[in-house]
């Protein structure tokens, strides 16, 4: 009777001693040492926040314009929608998850190129700050600004100049994105960097030639990834 209660004890605690050791490994496994930094959707988790904190301002002169109607699509692709910065746009917005907001005057632009860059000319002769149709609402949102412009003469389209005043980009991160012709970006990251001396610009600017701006999704999908996107 002695041998069989002390078996009987033996054998519950065994299975006792099973149990916790069961229990302490899942302890382990669930607040040990750390996991995977991963999220449920597989972005890491010092990424940038891709969704809600991110806008993409930009100003497209195919947005800006009255089209004449004799515009050749052929021989002005860049004022027919979607322009190339606006397409440029699209794209990281794309990536980002940002809010999209174009820049757009009140008093369009003509749709002859030759024309524009006339009012363009003398708009920066004269230092001029075109009225916009609109600002950005709750800007205080977003931490991150992607700002694309086209280059015109040697620098920027005034109307960014107008955007950058009246829209405070203090203390955000912007990037920056850009279609020119043979000027390349010019003097346009001096002048923005002028217009937001509170503003952390990064010096890692995507560009491109406007002939090939329709076709550099490829190359704007690797700058973003290089950003963290």
């Amino acid at each position: 009777m002695r041998k069989t209660a002390a078996l009987f004890l033996a054998l519950v605690l065994s299975f006792s001693l099973a149990a916790c050791s069961h229990a302490s490994s899942d302890a382990t496994a669930s607040s040990g040492a750390p996991q995977n930094t991963e999220t449920e959707s597989g972005t890491p988790s010092d990424a940038p926040d891709s969704a809600g904190n991110v806008l993409v301002a930009y100003f497209s002169w195919a947005e800006n314009a009255v089209l004449a109607d004799d515009v050749d699509a052929v021989a002005s692709p860049s004022v027919i929608s979607p322009g190339n910065v606006q397409q440029l746009a699209g794209w990281v917005q794309e990536i980002t998850g940002g809010a999209l907001f174009s820049i757009r005057v009140t008093d369009p632009y003509p749709s002859d190129w030759d024309d524009c860059l006339t009012r363009a000319n003398r708009e920066r002769g004269e230092n001029a700050r075109p009225e916009l149709a609109e600002n950005v609402e709750n800007l205080d949102n977003y931490d991150v600004v992607f700002l694309g412009y086209p280059n015109w003469w040697y620098g920027v389209p005034m109307a960014l100049l107008s955007f950058l005043e009246n829209n405070d980009l203090s203390g955000k991160q912007v990037y920056l994105f850009c279609s020119h012709g043979t000027g390349g970006l010019a003097n346009s990251v001096e002048i923005i960097t002028q217009a937001l001396p509170g503003s952390e610009i990064s010096d890692n600017i995507f560009d491109c030639y406007e002939e090939e701006a329709p076709g550099s999704q490829t190359e704007i999908e690797r700058w973003l990834t290089e950003l963290g996107y």
